[in-house]
């Protein structure tokens, strides 16, 4: 069978499961199958057929595994959203079309060659600083729990951050492709354009306080300069540069102290002053309320989960028992409706993106290649960790997204582009094998 019709055949498979948690969440609602909740899954196997036609004619000999990989991950995101809210599962579905559009698009476009990417890397290192200001300009920006991550325009609200990602790591890896050597050898004057553009990166994003994305970014520098130039050294410097940079933010910024307070002593005995209206309560009912009740759904779960459909997610009057849980904690939800073992085998799909990833980066042949190859999945990689680790208090909580999983336009935009930009290296390492 080729690579195209066992991405088709899984396809298929993702269509099946995704029609049967839309039909598992509607009787648990309704106690009946409505035609109407099944249209969601038709839907949406149609949307991945069709990017599987682009697929087989744009990249023949990409890998076969990612994009049914992606499409289940979208599928259990919009069948949670949709047990949530059905309404807000309509608007995700929109966003899954222009997603898929925008994979379409850029398999497209770049299908002869997508290294002349290469020869506009400084254009991508300015755009995604551009990128990153936008939500910290008078009128355009807004604030959501303490950080500017959201930029207006009329009626349409997106995250400008997601996307400028992607082209940091476009910038990084034509950048250190060219440098390589010279920075293996630890000329302070290369680093130079390379410190400037992740520098300005990272003072944007901790002036709009979005500290969960500085961490994402600087991870990603990190990696990228390791896997370029083989010097533990620079991990040791990195390191200690984090260290320092998180001891002076913990110090001069509330909202960093806040987090950590939050995810060290979520629970108290006494009253704590409540920034929220004035009073003194317990941090469980003010500061740390989210993640409390985060923590109380995970437990609820238990090993098999109450089945989807069946989570308790609203008070008996109706308002639901902790905010942004279609978004920050979908997990959450979904760790309350599967259980354990279900969560297990949703991260254990996130692992096998990683490692398709990682076989992808060491296939290609050329430096461009591998280095676009790592970047985009150690990003995918580490924003899984990010938000799945602060929910299960690993680490402190931050705004970060579940990558194709959570309610967003602009996380699954830009996670649909990093797919269509490893499927492109993965057919030139193929097609260069055959």
């Amino acid at each position: 069978m080729s690579a195209r019709n066992r991405e088709l055949a899984n396809l298929i498979v993702v269509g099946i499961l995704t029609a049967l948690g839309f039909a598992s969440v509607y009787i648990a609602r309704q106690e009946v199958v409505s035609t109407a909740s099944l249209s969601y899954a038709g839907f949406f196997f149609a949307l991945y057929l069709a990017a599987h036609l682009v697929a087989r004619l744009a990249v023949p000999f990409a890998d076969p595994y990612l994009l049914p990989m992606a499409g289940l991950l979208t599928g259990i995101g919009l069948t949670e959203i949709y047990r949530l809210n059905p309404s807000d599962a309509f608007r995700q579905g929109l966003w899954i079309v222009v997603a898929l559009a925008a994979f379409s698009l850029t398999l497209y476009a770049l299908r002869r060659d997508y290294r002349r990417l290469e020869s506009y890397k400084y254009l991508f290192g300015l755009t995604a600083i551009g990128l990153l200001v936008l939500p910290a300009v008078p009128g355009l920006g807004t604030s959501v729990n303490g950080a500017r991550l959201w930029v207006h325009v009329g009626s349409l609200q997106f995250q400008p951050g997601e996307l400028a990602k992607v082209f940091l790591i476009v910038f990084l890896a034509g950048y250190l492709r060219e440098k390589r050597e010279v920075l293996a050898q630890g000329r302070l004057k290369d680093f130079g354009p390379l410190l400037l553009i992740w520098g300005g990166a990272m003072l944007v994003l901790v002036e709009t306080n979005d500290l969960g994305s500085a961490l994402l970014y600087f991870g990603i520098f990190l990696a990228m300069v390791y896997v370029a130039t083989s010097r533990l050294l620079y991990v040791g410097l990195g390191a200690g540069l984090f260290l320092a940079g998180a001891f002076g933010v913990y110090h001069f910024v509330a909202h960093v102290r806040d987090r950590v307070t939050i995810w060290l002593h979520p629970w108290t005995d006494h009253a704590v002053y409540c920034g929220i209206n004035g009073k003194m309560l317990p941090r469980q009912d003010c500061a740390s309320f989210q993640l409390v009740k985060s923590l109380y759904s995970v437990a609820h779960g238990n090993w098999f989960g109450t089945g989807l459909g069946k989570g308790t997610f609203e008070s008996t009057s109706g308002h639901q028992l902790f905010p942004y849980i279609k978004t920050d904690f979908i997990y959450s939800a979904l760790a309350q409706e599967l259980g354990l073992v279900g969560v297990a085998a949703l991260l254990l799909v996130f692992m096998l993106i990683v490692a398709r990833g990682f076989k992808i980066a060491m296939l290609a042949h050329d430096g461009f290649s591998k280095l676009l190859a790592v970047g985009l999945t150690f990003a995918f990689a580490l924003q899984t960790f990010i938000i799945v680790g602060g929910i299960l208090r690993v680490i402190p909580l931050t705004g970060i997204t579940l990558p194709f999983v959570s309610y967003g336009g602009s996380s699954v935009v830009a996670n649909f582009v990093l797919l269509a930009g490893l499927l492109l290296v993965s057919n030139r390492a193929n097609a260069e094998r055959a």
